[in-house]
């Protein structure tokens, strides 16, 4: 466990272990949740698809591609909760295939039309 109080930063860093430098991480989706099993009912979307929904998120350059880092402040979502669980999904691409998820970034999802 990491303990933190109310506005405070909280900073992350995802490695990838392995020696192939031509590979990259990128952070596709964080989520806080009171929940470890559930991330979806009562959640909070920190990063989604590669977009930003909280303000309080930075990434942080890291000259290897091997690191994803990235900052956010402690919100008021902790403030109701004894216990907030981070889930983070990473994508792992090729260094430099600009046509892989990891060049792309934010990703919108568009919403589909109904008709008969």
């Amino acid at each position: 466990p990491y303990y933190i109080d109310l506005n405070q930063n909280v900073y992350v860093q995802a490695s990838l272990h392995n020696s192939d430098q031509n590979l990259t991480i990128f952070v596709d989706t964080c989520v806080a949740s009171p929940d470890p099993h559930d991330f979806n009912s009562l959640a909070y979307d920190i990063i989604r698809n590669g977009c930003v929904r909280d303000s309080s998120y930075t990434t942080y350059y890291s000259p290897y591609g091997h690191f994803a880092r990235f900052k956010f402040n402690a919100f008021e979502f902790i403030s109701r909760h004894a216990l907030v669980y981070l889930q983070c999904e990473l994508v792992v691409c090729g260094l430099g295939d600009y046509s892989s998820r990891c060049y792309r970034g934010c990703i919108s999802r568009s919403k589909r039309g109904t008709s008969s």
